[in-house]
């Protein structure tokens, strides 16, 4: 919800208006009161302009003049005839913000996706040059100039293109090449993220249930664009089922309903900064000569183990030992790695949450401790300032309660990581006070990301992040003050935040929606202020009438992206999305049951 108003502006007109007209000197009378009246008829008419104008809140109808013509993108916030609209911003020069060919490549503040209007997605993830989204079916769509390419945008004018149906996705996840998908029903599936991959030849089969050629065919799932199915490399208990998926730059991790920790090399860099949890993996031999299902063993090894000395000077460089040769094989198929591994160190540690940065891991224990492995050259795994090992190869606990009260109780709620960026949410308590909330950050700070007011480019022990930490409000139920908790963290590949407070929670019956504030890199206006300066502080965003922009949510009617109506009353929130140096504000379905 959004709510301001600019009636002032008349007033500050007639001031001006005084001002200069007090200043004309006496023998020009006669020209001062000639332009005083027509200046006065001016400043009246341009008053009746203002309070008869259309002016946009958000439950106010998008006037076709703020249409920008074939761009997909209407300037404003949201219209009032009940319809849900998505809010974008930042960079769009690979069309993944709007996908019509003639849209701008920057839209410098928050503006309506014309092409998601009265969508509610279930997830959204956009990369570089491609995105992702499922919408109200469980189908994926994909678009982007980096999925068409140069051929295929042309014919097909940019729109989504439905990749995979019929499988009632819940979960997608994007990385420069591939796009993996997380089923209600715990199967994992991999796309690429070009549209010239996944081309098929007419009439042949699809995998349809496995991660090999299938017979679909004989069941009404052949399909025209090729996936692959990523299974576990033992057999998981009964009942058990992957519920969560994170993936990284080159890797991914998977997390089943029991607690267990699955990780995936999506190529051969998928272990370069220890970030896989393992090394030891086996890939299928997709050479000719192969015997049919014959697989290769693999040795993905971390560089800072392959080659201990590969950042010291000349003078004392040694000459690493000879490494085993790696098998050829080709990691630009979907089919590389067809499984998912258990990590040997996490076994019997029953974890609640995953997260992955670009060359980083995270696991949140159901206790509320967190482990990180991974990349550590800018302190991104917040194991303290006097670790400065490249990176961390076995996973390995992050102490995150470093200058507090020996009787302060520290628990870790969430973990959040994208880049080289870590953020961690935690309850601290004493027993005797109420608890408090903290935000605390670590990683490459350098346009700011950290948000505790400084550009620090390595930061290796947590700190605050401010204004988002030990924050409280009244509540309406219990009549007492009670802490403000971060409702959700997205952190850009990028370097820029988007968090989420959930002031809704305590809000009561006039409680209006969550708190959006943004913070962090801000060279393609991915903060939405209309300017290119980075922020080094969390700052609430507002909209460019000045209204404060406030997550909301509803029950709506809601729309699949092939234009048919799914479902009537269905519970939706808006969910802010940080992508490749932008930002998306969609409705997401809260249920899919």
């Amino acid at each position: 919800m959004l709510r301001s108003s600019h009636a002032f502006a008349p007033s500050v007109a007639r001031r001006r208006l005084f001002s200069q007209a007090s200043s004309v000197r006496p023998r020009h009378a006669a020209q001062t009161r000639s332009a005083l009246l027509a200046a006065s008829a001016a400043v009246a008419a341009g008053s009746v302009w203002y309070a008869t104008r259309d002016v946009l809140h958000n439950d106010a109808a998008a006037d076709a003049k703020d249409v920008a013509p074939k761009s997909g993108v209407v300037s404003g916030v949201s219209p009032a005839d009940g319809s849900l609209s998505t809010l974008v911003w930042g960079s769009n020069k690979n069309r993944t913000l709007s996908p019509d060919a003639e849209a701008t490549e920057s839209i410098r503040t928050p503006a309506v996706a014309d092409w998601l209007r009265d969508v509610a997605l279930r997830d959204l993830s956009i990369h570089d040059r491609h995105a992702a989204c499922i919408d109200a079916n469980g189908d994926v769509y994909q678009w982007g100039e980096g999925f068409f390419g140069a051929a295929g945008s042309a014919s097909t004018s940019g729109k989504p293109v439905l990749t995979l149906r019929a499988k009632n996705i819940a979960r997608v996840q994007t990385t420069p090449d591939r796009v993996f998908c997380l089923s209600t029903s715990g199967h994992i599936y991999a796309l690429s993220s070009r549209q010239a991959d996944q081309q098929l030849a007419p009439g042949q089969p699809t995998p349809a249930s496995t991660p090999w050629w299938g017979t679909g065919w004989l069941w009404g799932e052949e399909e025209n664009v090729d996936f692959a199915q990523i299974a576990p490399s033992e057999k998981l208990g009964r009942g058990e089922r992957f519920v969560s998926i994170s993936a990284g730059r080159d890797h991914l991790l998977a997390l089943t309903n029991n607690g267990r920790t699955f990780a995936h090399p999506i190529n051969l860099k998928a272990n370069d900064y220890g970030q896989l949890g393992l090394r030891r993996v086996d890939v299928p031999n997709l050479s000719a000569a192969a015997a049919a299902h014959a697989r290769t063993q693999l040795e993905l090894t971390p560089r800072s183990v392959a080659d201990p000395y590969a950042r010291s000077t000349p003078a004392v460089r040694r000459t690493p030992e000879a490494s085993p040769a790696t098998p050829a094989v080709d990691d630009s198929s979907i089919r590389f790695s067809d499984r998912l591994f258990e990590l040997p160190a996490l076994k019997g540690v029953q974890v609640g949450q995953i997260a992955t940065g670009a060359r980083t891991s995270f696991a949140r224990t159901t206790q509320g401790r967190v482990l990180g492995w991974g990349a550590n050259e800018f302190g991104q795994i917040g194991l303290g300032g006097n670790v400065t090992i490249e990176a961390i190869t076995v996973p390995t606990e992050v102490v995150l309660w470093r200058s507090t009260p020996a009787t302060m109780r520290t628990t870790c709620l969430d973990v959040s990581a994208g880049g080289d960026l870590t953020f961690f949410t935690v309850e601290r308590s004493d027993g005797a006070a109420r608890p408090f909330i903290d935000v605390l950050a670590c990683g490459n700070g350098q346009f700011g990301g950290l948000g505790n007011a400084q550009y620090s480019n390595g930061q290796g022990t947590p700190v605050r992040t401010k204004n988002v930490s030990g924050l409280l409000e009244y509540s309406e139920d219990t009549h007492t003050m009670r802490a403000i908790h971060p409702h959700a963290v997205a952190v850009a590949p990028t370097g820029h935040v988007l968090l989420t407070l959930d002031t809704l929670r305590e809000g009561g019956p006039g409680g209006a929606g969550r708190d959006l504030l943004v913070w962090g890199a801000n060279q393609d206006f991915q903060l939405g202020n209309g300017k290119r300066g980075s922020l080094a502080a969390p700052w609430a965003l507002h909209a460019p009438n000045g209204e404060r922009v406030i997550l909301g949510t509803r029950r709506a009617d809601v729309k699949s992206l092939q234009g048919k109506l799914w479902r009537r009353g269905v519970l939706v929130e808006q969910c802010a999305v940080a992508g490749w140096g932008n930002s998306v504000v969609y409705w997401r379905i809260s249920s899919v049951n």
